[in-house]
């Protein structure tokens, strides 16, 4: 039995066909994974840039923490040096106040003298001490809230 010329052509063009066919899909199967990948590749870089970006913030929002908690332990610490130094008796906390200049009832010789620069006392100094300690306190949290919010602007 002998086969066509003709035959064997369409047998020869439908196998070259197939062939042809099944490569084909063998490309579209390869672009479609390079696509794929490509795209995962550009995700993962921008899910390192973010985490990168992360890292950073949280190494400068530690940063700023530690900047002013010291700052805020070094402000508590010169408090409690001088609230010790009064107590000893050392150092005394003087009231910035000005006394109008006392009018004599008499053009008489006795006058009332200087008793020195006005000074807190002993039952204010307390809440002296209280206010600068909370006072100290507040301008660190506004500090570091503000470079919370820098940080957070960026």
């Amino acid at each position: 039995m002998t086969i066509s010329p003709i035959r064997l052509l369409l047998v020869v063009l439908l196998a070259a066909g197939a062939v042809w066919f099944a490569f084909d899909q063998v490309l579209q199967q390869r672009d479609s994974a390079r696509s794929e990948r490509d795209q995962a590749q550009f995700e993962a870089e921008g899910v390192r840039e973010v985490a990168r970006l992360a890292y950073e913030r949280m190494q400068q929002a530690a940063a700023n923490d530690l900047k002013h908690t010291q700052e805020l332990a070094d402000a508590r610490k010169q408090n409690l040096d001088l609230r010790r130094a009064v107590d000893a008796g050392h150092q005394r906390l003087l009231v910035k106040a000005t006394c109008p200049a006392p009018v004599p009832a008499h053009s008489g010789a006795g006058s009332v003298a200087d008793a020195g620069a006005a000074e807190l006392s002993a039952d204010a100094r307390p809440d002296y001490f209280t206010l600068v300690d909370q006072l100290a306190v507040s301008r660190q949290m506004i500090l570091g809230l503000q470079d919370h919010a820098r940080l957070c602007q960026r």
